[in-house]
């Protein structure tokens, strides 16, 4: 007998490094090969069509490739409502390569690129685009984004959709300087509660922060349409006919929803984003970016501001394919080339290596986009019921020394913890008054108590699902609106919060917040493309962080006193 189980003869013996690398977190992230004639593949595909237009009395008559006889509807519709026609057989026919040049240099101005780009095809975009290294793609958004200021987006939701929990981290999120909350349910009746709650938190947190609640866009629409939300975003596209049919839409149909946003003075944008045809089985044997670029310019043709890409929910494909994230930044840049405002992703979680992760946000919080994040999570992954974010609220502290270390502004800022229970308690005893108002369910003095310390959902008493339905329902049935709340809180004894909510709701007539990458201000200026347009110009042009800003940012939890070192500064 042997001391020990005998070696099979196939076994082979690994290094203790081996097993060691075997364990970490980046090997448990899904990597597949390249399969591009299902267009399973990131944007460097023989199958991509080569750059081409010819036109004949003002009208597109051949695109990349194709006669007009033989457009599908997306051809169509970019031929017809995207493209400069009177431009376009001239840009196509310059040299890529002096394009992509024009894009990095400093000396070449946002608009002398602009009366370039938009005469693109898709295949001459992705053409330009294929010749940029991921520094160049940066130097270029730089330069590209529509708005000078960079700023931030944050995810609200509730695991149990409990309408307190999203109010306070709402509340939390626009405090520590989210321009932008969004939020969704996993049971959809939960609608008119929480948006309501979404939209009372974020202006108790600071005022002038817009919000949205991710539906199905009807009743996406209604809230909108109501003043209960301030802003839509989750109005998919897509960049092949097949899959846009699948979804029972067109081109036309979606432009006729953004109308509908645009003739209430509700500020919306496109969703889209590199994967999404892959994923559901209809890329036409396109490449990944090549049929975003389509989804872009469709976008622009339908004469909406702005577009959230950045691979979004289907991350997990292009980060599973060789220079997946490559092509997300390209596809952040591209949005910004048409001229439109980029909510550039780092939303859905795609990987459990927190290098790779911080990694894939870097080509955005470098540079500076519209949104850095459209959906820094500012609850606990647990509770992000979309799926999860890239950062959650675990991450604030390392996001808040990444832009003190490097100098670049997030959006966010560092908070102290008496400013964020005292906003958390304000905006659950402001939701606890408004419900009481407008006669739906209670808040307790307990739930109170318990969302101004709370963590996740698991540190809140459960609430009555059954009657939280109810009252939901009775606010649709009711035609409760957002002078409603406006006029709830200002009965409640919480003027300034009914004042802040009023300002937002001032803006659908005066129409700022359709300009390209609208945001507002604390003081309710809005901020966009028009009267905040990116002039980066090289070195010491554009925005920079410095300042009162700058100071603002200098802030950590933990930093010690240069000349006592025994103490932190606060």
């Amino acid at each position: 007998m042997t001391a020990v189980q005998p070696r099979n003869a196939t076994d082979t013996r690994h290094s203790l490094r081996t097993e060691v690398l075997e364990e970490r977190p980046v090997n448990l992230d899904g990597f597949v090969e390249e399969w591009p004639e299902k267009g399973l593949v990131a944007m460097e595909s023989d199958f991509d069509p080569q750059p081409s237009v010819r036109v004949e009395d003002g009208r597109v008559v051949e695109m990349d490739g194709r006669e007009r006889a033989d457009f599908d509807f997306m051809d169509s519709f970019i031929a017809d409502h995207a493209l400069d026609v009177a431009t376009t057989e001239a840009s196509v026919a310059l040299d890529s390569g002096q394009i992509a040049r024009m894009l990095i240099d400093p000396g070449v101005s946002r608009s002398d690129v602009l009366a370039v780009t938009r005469g693109l095809t898709p295949a001459k975009v992705l053409d330009v685009v294929k010749l940029m290294n991921v520094v160049e793609i940066m130097q270029a958004m730089q330069k590209m984004r529509a708005r000078r200021t960079p700023a931030n987006q944050a995810h609200s939701t509730s695991a149990r959709d409990n309408p307190l929990q999203v109010a306070v981290d709402a509340a939390e999120g626009a405090l520590r300087g989210f321009a932008e909350l969004e939020t969704t349910l996993g049971v959809v009746r939960y609608a008119p509660l929480v948006a309501i709650a979404l939209q009372v938190g974020g202006q108790v947190g600071r005022g002038g922060v817009l919000t949205q609640c991710a539906l199905e866009e009807a009743t996406e629409l209604d809230l909108g349409m109501r003043g209960i939300t301030a802003y839509a975003e989750t109005i998919s596209i897509y960049g092949t006919e097949s899959v846009f049919v699948d979804g029972d839409d067109t081109p036309w149909s979606k432009t006729f929803l953004a109308s509908a946003y645009a003739s209430r003075g509700i500020k919306m944008r496109f969703t889209s984003g590199t994967g999404s045809e892959v994923q559901m089985g209809n890329a036409e044997g396109r490449s990944m970016l090549y049929l975003e670029i389509r989804c872009i310019l469709m976008a622009k043709g339908a004469g909406v501001q702005g577009l959230q890409n950045g691979s979004i929910s289907c991350i997990g494909v292009p980060g599973a394919v060789p220079g997946g994230i490559r092509a997300v930044a390209a596809e952040n840049l591209v949005a910004s080339m048409m001229d439109l405002e980029c909510a550039s992703g780092n939303d859905q979680s795609f990987s459990h290596s927190a290098m790779r992760r911080t990694a894939r946000m870097l080509p955005q919080l470098l540079p500076g986009t519209d949104f850095v994040c459209s959906g820094y999570s500012a609850v606990p992954n647990q509770d992000n019921m979309f799926a999860g974010s890239n950062f959650d609220t675990d991450d604030y502290d390392d996001w808040n020394t990444i832009q003190r270390d490097l100098q670049v502004d997030g959006g966010l800022r560092h908070v102290r913890e008496p400013e964020i229970l005292a906003v958390r308690a304000k905006a659950a005893r402001a939701l606890q008054a408004l419900f009481a108002q407008l006669d739906l369910p209670a808040i307790t003095d307990a739930e109170v108590e318990a969302a101004t310390y709370a963590n996740s959902s698991n540190d809140y008493p459960f609430r009555d699902v059954l009657a939280d339905l109810t009252g939901a329902q009775a606010v649709m049935d009711r035609g409760i609106t957002g002078l409603d709340l406006v006029r709830g809180l200002e009965a409640s004894g919480f003027h300034d919060v009914a004042e802040n909510l009023l300002s937002v709701l001032r803006q659908r007539v005066s129409g700022d917040l359709l300009q390209t990458s609208a945001i507002l201000t604390a003081d309710f200026v809005p901020l966009s493309a028009i009267n905040d347009a990116n002039d980066y110009a090289g070195p010491g042009t554009g925005y920079r962080l410095e300042g009162e800003r700058w100071e603002q940012l200098k802030q950590l939890r933990h930093v010690t006193s240069a000349t006592n070192p025994e103490t932190e500064v606060r």
